[in-house]
């Protein structure tokens, strides 16, 4: 994870501002509207709402301050020492244990409340418990007011770190102040860091990139460091000690020879024997920066002796550079990019998992089998072949040289009918017609064409009399169409198996022996096994009976309904006589007369048996005792002009006892 993936951290409000975003979302989102005359499970209910609602806000919000600040331990050990440096981690963890206390203690407080709410036995009680749980919940919050605002600030200072990755390939910058570090990054990258001509210019980490083979490079400019013990190295510099110890990257120690920077050279080289150790497995070149001022041959003998003793050191490399004039500033760019490749690739050489890779590759390396030379056969004609001179006069003449004589290119046309090799070289340009004699030329460039055409003729006729053409739909006029069928009917048959399938997989599995069987069967077997059937004999004859009568209602119905079709054929003046006789004693059937839409006319129609407003009653006068209830019941509502129990319209917007006059005390209360 880079420093990137923390920028996206929303804004962390004060404790004030935290209140009234809950507590004004909870006005929002919930009913406002209740009544002491209603029902006291409603009353409880709508104040139960309220103290879960608000409840679900604060968790909300503080699981979203909880997810989105990492945790330390869970990040790479350079952002968690960065972290640490900047901002102390055990106040930044003591702040979101507070936040993850209070979320804690908000949920014990509505639950509490919920449980006293469900006994409230009035408005004015519930309305008390509401108020005692959210001033609660808002006393909790109140009291987080530094963590929040501590946690703000955490957030602002994150969004303003560079974006600075880890695992990415990295060439890192570290030395004594004003030794040019700034410049060199301004340089080789489109980073623009303050240079000013005095000490500690930079105060924390810069990040510029660049390319080097085709592969993009991170470049990370730390604040100067002072030789001094690590206890008394402010925060400045344990930004850069932080980087150089938790980062792989090629380090880059400047040195300033002309002592400009204020140091001199032997506290230089003092301060790298003492953060030496930080070098440990990496890559180091020493820069040697402001060779325009002074070399290293300038330096005096001790001086001198000093320098190359870092420089004879194993793995050291040491580049001059002037970043003034730009000399040997590509040089020490090259130099630390291949270092640190080397580096890497040496690395992963030495690790355990290149030897799972080289397991699976094999080179293979030809080996002699004799002492036989064996030379490369070369053909006589390609050794005597002369060797194309574009000077020479009798050289062979290239299409291109024709293309130049005839125009150039747009002017000359490639004449492709040259290179035909006929039997008579006049005919190359010969125009080929198309039809002759009435006849396609193309037909007859095979010159067996009639004799294949009579073989094929032969073929359809034998087909077609061995009736391969009777059947039109088994035919198909390519083999994609004859697969675009049969996958279709195989996946037909394929969705007609899955719904067998789904509709068989609750059924009980039968035998397939097993089938109807009649009473006199099953009344045999039993008594063959020694069971009396009598029971179920009387069960089978009790359903039989009750299955003729439903039949024969059924049919007596059917019979009815027939009975009103022909009465209101007689009503309607249309008799036998009126129809057609066609084919003996065929009844004609009745046409029903229809809308314009197409809609069947009923031409009488059918009453119900029963009256379904009687239904449940027991004769007409209680029927009309529930009706004259029923409208005594909805007199209030009618006298309310409300539409029905859950209309809560309020005619009157503006109530003038609410809104007219001086207000006083407890007056407002209601709205």
């Amino acid at each position: 994870m880079s420093t990137s993936g923390l920028k996206a951290i929303a804004p962390v409000p004060k404790a004030s501002d935290f209140l009234d975003i809950v507590l004004s979302k909870t006005q929002r989102k919930t009913p406002t509207v209740i009544h002491k005359n209603f029902k006291i499970s409603r009353i409880r209910n709508f104040y139960m709402r309220k103290v879960k609602f608000t409840q679900d806000s604060f968790d909300e919000k503080l699981g979203a301050i909880l997810e989105e600040f990492p945790i330390i331990d869970d990040l790479h050990p350079f952002l968690s020492s960065l972290l640490n440096v900047l901002y102390d981690k055990n106040h930044y963890k003591l702040a979101l244990g507070q936040l993850r206390t209070a979320r804690h203690l908000i949920d014990q407080v509505a639950k509490d409340y919920v449980r006293l709410l469900k006994f409230g036995d009035s408005l004015y009680r519930c309305k008390q418990l509401k108020r005692a749980a959210l001033g609660r919940m808002a006393t909790i919050m109140k009291r987080q007011n530094e963590a929040l605002e501590f946690l703000e600030e955490v957030r602002k200072h994150i969004s303003r770190l560079p974006a600075i990755d880890p695992t990415a390939r990295t060439l890192l910058i570290c030395g004594y102040p004003n030794v040019g570090k700034s410049s060199f990054i301004n340089k080789v990258t489109r980073a623009d860091v303050d240079v000013q001509p005095y000490a500690f210019t930079t105060k924390s980490l810069f990040v510029g990139h660049l390319d080097h083979r085709y592969m993009r490079w991170q470049v990370i400019d730390t604040p100067g460091i002072l030789d001094h013990p690590l206890e008394e190295m402010n925060n400045i510099e344990m930004q850069s000690i932080t980087a150089l110890a938790h980062l792989k990257a090629c380090i880059l120690y400047f040195m300033d020879l002309s002592e400009q920077c204020g140091y001199s050279v032997e506290a230089q080289c003092q301060l790298f024997h003492s953060i030496k150790p930080l070098f440990a497995n990496k890559p180091t070149v020493l820069v040697l920066n402001k060779a325009d001022v002074a070399r290293l041959d300038d330096l005096t003998p001790e001086r001198r002796a000093m320098v190359d003793e870092i420089i004879n050191a194993e793995g050291i490399r040491h580049v001059q550079v002037s970043c003034y004039t730009d000399e040997g500033v590509m040089t020490l760019k090259t130099t630390a990019c291949d270092a640190l490749l080397e580096h890497r690739v040496d690395t992963k050489l030495k690790g355990n998992k290149v030897n799972a890779i080289l397991n699976r590759l094999h080179v293979a390396q030809p080996k002699p089998r004799d002492e036989v030379v064996r030379a490369p056969f070369i053909p006589e004609a390609v050794k005597e072949r002369k060797k194309f001179d574009k000077n020479d006069p009798n050289r062979r003449r290239l299409e291109r040289d024709i293309e130049l004589e005839e125009g150039g290119a747009g002017v000359y046309n490639i004449n492709l009918k040259k290179n035909y090799m006929l039997a008579n070289e006049e005919w190359k340009n010969d125009i080929m017609p198309e039809i002759m004699d009435g006849k396609n030329i193309a037909d007859f460039i095979d010159p067996e064409i009639l004799e294949k055409l009579e073989a094929l003729e032969r073929e359809e006729e034998k087909l077609e009399a061995e009736g391969f053409y009777e059947s039109e739909s088994d035919m198909f006029d390519s083999d994609d169409e004859r697969e675009a069928v049969e996958a279709k009917s195989a996946r037909e048959k394929k969705l007609i198996s899955q719904s067998t399938k789904k509709a068989m997989k609750n059924r009980a599995a039968l035998p397939r022996t097993a089938g109807l069987r009649t009473l006199s069967e099953l009344t045999t077997e039993m008594t063959k096994a020694g069971l009396d059937p009598s029971r179920i004999q009387e069960r089978a004859e009790m359903l039989a009976k009750v299955q003729g009568a439903k039949r024969k209602r059924e049919r007596e119905e059917d019979e009815a309904g027939m009975d009103v079709d022909e009465e209101m054929g007689d009503e309607s003046g249309e008799g036998e006589g009126e129809w057609m006789d066609v084919d003996g004693d065929e009844v004609p059937k009745l046409k029903r007369a229809k809308a314009n839409s197409g809609a069947v006319i009923a031409k009488k129609a059918r009453h119900p048996r029963s009256n379904r407003q009687l239904a449940g009653l027991r004769d007409e006068t209680q029927a009309s005792k529930a009706v004259k209830l029923r409208n005594l019941g909805q007199r209030e509502r009618n006298m309310q002009a409300r539409a029905g129990e859950s209309d809560r319209a309020i005619k009157t917007k503006m109530p003038k006892h609410l809104f007219a006059g001086k207000r006083k005390m407890g007056k407002t209360d209601r709205r």
